[in-house]
């Protein structure tokens, strides 16, 4: 099973940000709710080598922000907004996608 992408845990992101009153996806609630939504395989749990104490799906879950300004990254496509020490608020055109889904 290969491992899960940045764009999925973006998605599933959306989808959990969008059913939050305020919009926002909590770091620690992502952590929580991602693996409810994808199957995550023993290659996307293995330990980060630059993030002690997260696995490698959950350093995807900041890589978001760290790849902000990459075309196709949902912040860069106006989906998100990083919420610093927070985690994501959903944009309108994010529950316009997540909507579609």
């Amino acid at each position: 099973m290969a491992r899960v992408t940045e764009s999925e845990i973006a998605e599933v992101t959306l989808q959990i940000a969008s059913n939050k009153d305020d919009g926002i996806a909590t770091f620690r609630e992502l952590k929580a709710k991602i693996p409810q939504y994808l199957p995550l395989s023993i290659h996307d749990k293995i330990k980060s080598r630059t993030r002690p104490g997260e696995e490698m799906w959950e350093q995807q879950i900041r890589n978001i922000k760290s790849h902000s300004s990459t075309e196709g990254n949902f912040i860069a496509e106006g989906y998100l907004q990083h919420v610093p020490g927070r985690g994501y608020r959903i944009t309108q055109q994010g529950r316009e996608r997540a909507a579609q889904r």
